[in-house]
């Protein structure tokens, strides 16, 4: 096979971004995933540093989400104006670390999705194993070692120009035509598709099947609350959703590019038009760092209840009428609580008997109303 036919990917995508899809439409999706993204995950920063007293490997591991989420969104504004433009005005040493905020906290964020959901799958499901003796000690190694795992990969990225294009007409993106780029970078761009891929796929894999087996394990442990059983379901199947909904465009449209960079080279059409739905794609991505907020943080009572002490008075007086309404029911049977804090209500006994207490059985993290089970996201 000859290489006379190699596609010019540049000048092509040069025009594509001056379509009205990509000039007109893009920019606003990008705009509302910054304006949610930021306004969810700075709350979300708030309230781990200024609300939250008790850390555990949980928190640690959603405040570094969130930080990879924030980071991501972040590197939206100059993608946005360049999209506005039609034109990359910001030189080459941004172009640079733009790209390299874009696809490290990219992958930071799915790779501490997938933490978190091998965390909690240990501690609803396997309560007693020694996973779940994690310190906070271990959380903060396991965290540096997740960014560690992903920054590595994108450093070479730092060290080439990515500006394409002459005078006005120039932008800032991760793709390579099939002629005018460098060994190096068709290297570098070959293992970017790789980690895609890879980073959906595994990812996905795990969110699937802790979700299945906490779905399973809690609604053959907990017949008696299914309201909150189902809560749960829900969560673990909104957590899958939006995964496949914002990265799995990405992974599709990066694999047609790869498949007709090796096999069919001579189709430029084709080759254009997934690298059109590549760069649309991205947009996908950063929605998913709008949504983290909603999914891992304000879901859990801990956190709404931070968020709603910093609220004033008049505005918290429709949250606690309903959390004292979700908490009727299920305070109904209760025992009645003794005026001092801490004791337990002894049985009635008859006049010089020994005083005695009821039993207390052990009672798993999960099955608390302050575990997991009331909200999936509620781990210690």
């Amino acid at each position: 096979m000859t290489h006379q036919r190699h596609c010019n990917i540049y000048s092509k995508i040069l025009y594509l971004l001056r379509l009205p899809f990509q000039g007109k439409i893009m920019p606003p999706v990008l705009i509302i995933d910054v304006i949610l993204g930021l306004l969810g995950n700075l709350v979300a920063l708030w309230i781990f540093c200024f609300k939250l007293k008790a850390w555990n490997p949980n928190s640690l591991f959603l405040f570094n989400l969130v930080i990879a989420d924030f980071l991501a969104l972040v590197s939206l504004p100059l993608r946005i104006d360049a999209l506005l433009r039609s034109h990359w005005v910001f030189g080459d040493g941004m172009c640079r670390i733009n790209l390299f905020l874009m696809f490290s906290n990219r992958s930071a964020s799915i790779a501490l999705m997938t933490v978190v959901a091998i965390y909690r799958y240990f501690k609803v499901v396997h309560p007693h194993h020694r996973f779940n003796r994690m310190t906070k000690r271990q959380a903060v190694f396991v965290s540096l070692f997740v960014w560690l795992l992903v920054i590595t990969p994108r450093v070479p990225m730092l060290a080439y120009n990515h500006i394409k294009g002459t005078g006005n007409t120039t932008q800032c993106f991760f793709f390579t035509s099939y002629k005018e780029a460098s060994r190096a970078i068709i290297i570098l761009v070959a293992m970017h598709r790789i980690l895609t891929v890879l980073e959906f796929i595994f990812p996905m894999a795990m969110l699937l099947f802790c979700s299945i087996r906490i779905s399973s394990f809690l609604k053959e442990r907990c017949m008696g609350k299914p309201d909150k059983v189902h809560k749960a379901m829900r969560v673990c199947i909104a957590i899958v959703a939006v995964f496949m909904v914002c990265f799995l465009p990405t992974t599709v449209t990066t694999i047609g590019v790869w498949i007709i960079r090796s096999y069919r080279p001579w189709d430029c059409t084709s080759f254009y038009r997934f690298t059109q739905l590549s760069i649309v794609s991205l947009g996908l991505n950063f929605l998913n760092s709008a949504l983290d907020p909603i999914i891992y943080i304000f879901s859990s009572s801990m956190f709404r209840k931070a968020l709603v002490g910093a609220l004033p008075c008049a505005l918290r007086c429709g949250q606690d009428a309903e959390d004292n309404k979700t908490s009727s029911s299920g305070t109904q049977t209760q025992r009645p609580r003794l005026s001092k804090p801490g004791l337990e209500p002894a049985t009635f006994r008859l006049q010089g008997e020994l005083p005695t207490r009821e039993p207390r059985s052990p009672s798993p993290r999960w099955a608390s109303s302050e575990g997991w089970l009331a909200s999936p996201l509620e781990i210690g």
